[in-house]
């Protein structure tokens, strides 16, 4: 996975630049500036303006106008980032010493008045949730970079649940598949770690001195690319309790019908119905109300959460990661909603697959691994 076998293409980077200049006419803008980590690989097609990983916002930004497009940097970050993230794409560098100026002062030498940012500059419309209806619609480029980040992640949570072992305390399990993600090249930019009752007891379980007796489960939000890929599995160890199968087969269920559902144009409003309706059917009717259901994705772990009457339309190459529970049980990967299909990305390793049947159609969900 380097970035030199992903190097940006000359109609990727012109589609970029093709849909910020046609928000920047439609909203009568002379300039619009990204320093988000997530907006800034956005456009610049998978480079990284990351130093923390702490914050969203990055150590670079971008400024496009009508007719150029420039990276703003200090000069100690201006060096990494035009030989290792942006060779050969056609940015103007503007580099100033850090001790002198700063991204406002250098906006101002470069942007007339009425201009837009992702992040609050003086004089910037703020137009952060304009930007994301940008990011939408994944380009060919994109999807091939979310797959393989898809499988490299689904196989990196499937060795680490498959080498987690009772006695272990979830910090430790944590280390295991952190350390396989970072090996890859990959950001854990969230990992959620529970063993036994702490399953049950909670939603958004951050790993503890906890040790596992029977039963864990590995969440997992990884970024490389600016992609986010979210996966979550669960692992037993000797049989599975008949409450724990019927809760896991139901989940299942679930999310099935939220996969099924996610297609171009269908309204997401729509999407969370049938996976409200499935709830109820397999005998779970108030259990979507416990922890949101996840909604679409790409850039941001969630750029926004599908609930009631929420006005959205799934767009052409969306991803969405969709992770519905019942206490104890969860089921979550990472889809693209393409042309003619939906694709599941990051349902990869070694790991036991349930097949479901939803609307004349069968998709594998991820079962329970009993070790």
């Amino acid at each position: 996975m380097t970035r030199e076998s992903l190097s940006a293409s000359t109609d990727e980077i012109a589609e970029k630049e093709r849909r910020v200049r046609e928000f920047l006419r439609s909203r009568k803008l002379n300039a619009l500036v990204l320093t988000t980590q997530a907006n800034f690989a956005w456009f610049t097609c998978g480079a990284e303006n990351r130093v923390g990983i702490g914050t969203d916002l990055g150590g670079a930004s971008v400024l496009i106008t009508p007719d150029a497009k420039y990276i703003i940097c200090d000069s100690i970050e201006a060096p990494r980032i035009l030989e290792e993230e942006l060779a050969g794409q056609g940015f103007e560098f503007r580099a100033y010493n850090w001790w002198e100026s700063g991204l406002a002062d250098e906006v101002k030498k470069l942007a007339k008045e009425d201009f837009g940012a992702d992040t609050p500059i003086p004089g910037a419309s703020p137009v952060a949730s304009d930007i994301a209806l940008m990011r939408y619609s994944l380009t060919c480029h994109e999807v091939e970079r979310y797959r393989r980040l898809g499988i490299t992640t689904g196989e990196c949570l499937a060795e680490s649940g498959r080498e987690a072992r009772p006695g272990m305390t979830e910090h430790e399990i944590a280390a295991v598949l952190g350390e396989k993600l970072i090996r890859a090249g990959i950001i854990p930019n969230l990992i959620l770690i529970a063993a036994d009752e702490r399953i049950e007891k909670y939603r958004h379980p951050i790993p503890t001195d906890n040790r596992l007796e029977r039963c864990a489960m590995l969440v997992v939000g990884a970024k490389k690319w600016g992609l986010i890929v979210s996966a979550t599995r669960i692992v037993h160890f000797g049989p599975i309790p008949a409450d724990l199968r019927r809760k896991h087969d139901a989940v299942m269920t679930v999310d099935a019908e939220l996969i099924a559902h996610t297609r171009p144009g269908t309204s997401v409003d729509y999407i969370f119905r049938t996976g409200v309706e499935a709830y109820s059917r397999a005998g779970f009717p108030d259990e979507w109300k416990l922890h949101h259901q996840g909604g679409p994705t790409g850039y941001a772990g969630r750029d926004y959460r599908a609930r009631p009457g929420v006005k959205e339309v799934v767009h052409p190459n969306q991803a969405f990661a969709w992770n519905p529970s019942i206490s104890s049980a969860k089921s979550e990967d990472t889809i693209i909603a393409l042309e003619d299909r939906t694709e599941i990305i990051s349902a990869h390793g070694d790991w036991p697959m349930k097949p479901i049947e939803v609307e004349s159609m069968v998709i594998a969900r991820p079962d329970i691994l009993r070790v």
